[in-house]
């Protein structure tokens, strides 16, 4: 595998110092004026990337909400990054795992992309390599390593590839109007060999909980950040209007914002669940609190668009920005069946709805 981006020899600065930053080149990002990698260098000189979200969830969990808050296409790509670390940790051996994190303090940035298109990726045993192409996979040009899903169903197998071939990847059809900065699109897995990518873990461990329906919670938390950025932002816009002391302002966003405030309790609670391994509570708890997440953040915009009128549209707003970017974002798969799994859990055995209250 190719090395990864150049290391950071910096100091290590706190996450609070670099959030105006992080918010200040979100707008380039977006813009495509400049690379998501120069905010990613700055996480990794805030000692942010070896958190596997595990062994601090409650920090874990308000790093992705204050990152999610002013810049979330940077929190989608750490958000994979910490998805990925977890998953190596849980299923990879000890020497992938020391390889990954050398690579890591190197400069790397991990994704998870388990998106399948038209060609689904499958190891091709008669060729010796793999076959197909990943589709949403985000961070194109930036991960420098990505953990892909290999085959469907119940032995679904994860493989370790290099990311960073310029050749396989495709984002020309990255035209969403919003979270555009993480460069999502299509990599090329044709052709890739044992030589070129690692096994990790066995088949059917990645389906394994906690480590995956109940890792949603890191989604959850990015949502709530960026709601939380959302009314921040609307807030301060009102306030340079004179219009904040109106009691219909302070209504409209106060009531999202108390909403936002027990979302954050559930957050925590839900990253702790699925710390503390007890699997089919955690996956319950992370699916509610995605869903409560992704409610308030529709409300929010919402919320933040009749607050501000046809100003929040105008040309160079930070809102509109910001609200395309979560409406974009909360569009993540199979909320409905989500729904129905934690109905199954909650409503079909005496007492299991009160084992999630605890």
């Amino acid at each position: 595998m190719t090395s990864p981006l150049r290391p950071t020899s910096a100091p290590r600065t706190a996450l609070v110092d670099i959030l105006d930053t992080l918010a200040l080149n979100a707008v380039q990002e977006d813009a495509g004026t400049a690379a998501i990698a120069r905010s990613v260098a700055l996480l990794h000189r805030a000692g942010l990337m070896l958190d596997d979200g595990l062994r601090t969830p409650d920090s874990t969990a308000n790093r992705l909400m204050r990152i999610g808050a002013v810049n979330l296409s940077l929190g989608r790509l750490w958000e994979g990054h910490v998805n990925a670390l977890a998953l190596l940790r849980a299923h990879a051996r000890p020497a992938q795992q020391n390889r990954i994190e050398r690579l890591i303090l190197a400069g790397g940035l991990l994704g998870v992309w388990g998106a399948d298109g038209p060609d689904p990726v499958t190891w091709d045993s008669a060729r010796g390599c793999l076959t197909g192409a990943k589709v949403f996979a985000s961070g194109l040009g930036t991960a420098t390593h990505a953990i892909i899903t290999v085959n469907s169903g119940p032995q679904v197998r994860l493989a370790l590839i290099d990311a960073s071939d310029a050749a396989r990847s495709d984002a020309s059809a990255w035209q969403m109007p919003g979270m555009r900065a993480t460069t999502s699109g299509r990599f090329d897995c044709d052709g890739l060999t044992l030589s070129a990518f690692d096994w990790i873990g066995g088949p059917g461990d990645y389906l394994r909980e906690p480590h995956f329906v109940g890792g949603v919670w890191r989604i959850a938390a990015l949502q709530l950040g960026a709601a939380l950025g959302l009314l921040d932002t609307a807030a301060k816009t009102l306030r340079g209007r004179d219009r904040m002391a109106a009691e219909a302002q302070k209504t409209r966003l106060a009531t999202q914002l108390t909403r936002a405030l027990a979302a954050a309790t559930l957050v925590r609670h839900a990253a702790q669940c699925a710390a503390s391994e007890a699997a089919q509570d955690s996956v319950a708890t992370s699916i509610a609190t995605r869903l409560m997440t992704e409610e308030l953040g529709l409300d929010t915009v919402r919320a933040v668009e009749q607050s501000l009128g046809l100003g929040h549209f105008g040309p160079g707003s930070t809102t509109l920005r910001m609200a395309q970017d979560l409406s974009v974002y909360m569009r993540q798969a199979a909320r409905d069946a989500m729904l129905m799994r934690l109905a199954d859990h909650a409503f079909t055995r005496d007492g299991a709805l009160w084992d999630l209250v605890g």
